[in-house]
């Protein structure tokens, strides 16, 4: 009877340690993994007053275009051959190796000398037909800072190629680098023209002259550099909160009270986005129309004109206005009350 008693005991022990260890139902334990939000996050963040990985691609693809064009006048035999008037900042029309090499070519009459009204055209035309603005209860918010961020990136063109309180930037810095307008020198010294009218390039032009010395930056670089990724922040924000919800990559922005966020949390008043959004349409389509157009004739721009430097200012310049209206805002709560952020 020791031996069974002592057999039962441990058949009894065996049933309780099994017990303790399955569900009440009979079912086998649980484990419950880490959730996938605690083990890696599908969004990819970034320090607010940095670009996100994909705004970085886009944003060096413009100096590997100059470069690569640099590069390319420098290596073909038919480029390096010809002539260079180094006042006109391009090749002696007699001589262009190429139709893109002269001034006068359609694209350059036709869209670079008039880009930024091309580029204001695109970026209305997408504002007044696309749903995430004309749709929706901050429609009207959204279009308002749309306007606001144009209206910025409108004054900081002007600043730069039309006036500046007088002669734009490009002109000024021309002069004080040591630039002159050598022709119309005679009519100032010969009494009958006035110096204070030969202080800009389209002056200079109108009186006969020529700009000779001096630093130019690069009007044709700093408009297209520009005038392109506005419209790719403007057109690319809307359609990728659109179509991913946040899924891809976010932008981060500092919150009122120094919290570090994706910049979704801003948008989520919002709701959801709806199918039409997701659409590039029409004036979505017209606008990367100009802006493939602005990369083509940005590469022609440095295959043919100016000199390096004068194409890296112009890259300079343009990048400080892109840093201000569409980086800097996410660091500062109160300037992003006012501009906003593309696609919010």
């Amino acid at each position: 009877m020791t031996d069974e008693n002592a057999t039962n005991s441990l058949k009894s022990r065996q049933q309780v340690k099994m017990a303790g260890t399955s569900e009440p139902n009979g079912s086998s334990p649980k484990y419950s993994p880490p959730s996938s939000s605690s083990s890696s996050s599908s969004t990819t963040r970034n320090p607010p007053y940095l670009p996100t990985p994909s705004e970085t691609v886009i944003l060096l693809a413009y100096p590997t275009l100059l470069i690569f064009g640099t590069l390319f006048s420098l290596l073909s035999p038919q480029t390096r051959n010809a002539t260079y008037d180094v006042a006109g900042h391009s090749h002696v029309a007699s001589e262009a190796p190429s139709y893109f090499a002269r001034k006068d070519n359609v694209f350059n009459t036709l869209f670079v000398k008039r880009g930024w009204a091309w580029i204001t055209v695109a970026f209305a035309v997408f504002v007044a037909t696309h749903s995430s603005f004309t749709s929706g209860a901050n429609g009207a918010v959204r279009r308002m800072r749309a306007a606001v961020r144009w209206g910025l990136v409108t004054a900081w063109w002007v600043l730069v190629t039309q006036w500046c309180f007088g002669p734009a930037i490009i002109d000024r810095g021309f002069r004080f680098t040591g630039g002159k307008c050598e022709v119309a020198q005679e009519a100032v010294v010969e009494g009958t023209a006035d110096k204070g009218d030969f202080f800009t390039s389209a002056a200079c032009k109108a009186a006969g002259g020529r700009w000779s010395g001096g630093h130019d930056i690069s009007g044709h670089v700093f408009l297209l550099v520009l005038g392109s990724y506005f419209l790719i922040q403007e057109v690319g924000w809307v359609l990728h909160r659109a179509r991913s919800a946040g899924a891809r990559e976010e932008r981060c922005v500092v919150m009122h009270d120094g919290a570090v966020k994706g910049a979704g949390v801003e948008a989520e008043r919002s709701g959801a986005a709806g199918v039409d959004e997701r659409a590039l349409g029409a004036g979505g389509k017209f606008a990367l129309g100009v802006v493939a157009l602005c990369g083509w004739m940005l590469l022609m721009t440095a295959i043919y004109f100016h000199t390096w430097f004068e194409k890296l200012t112009g890259l300079l310049v343009a990048g400080m206005a892109i840093y201000l209206v569409y980086i800097l805002p996410r660091s500062i709560p109160a300037l992003r009350a006012l501009i906003g952020l593309p696609g919010i």
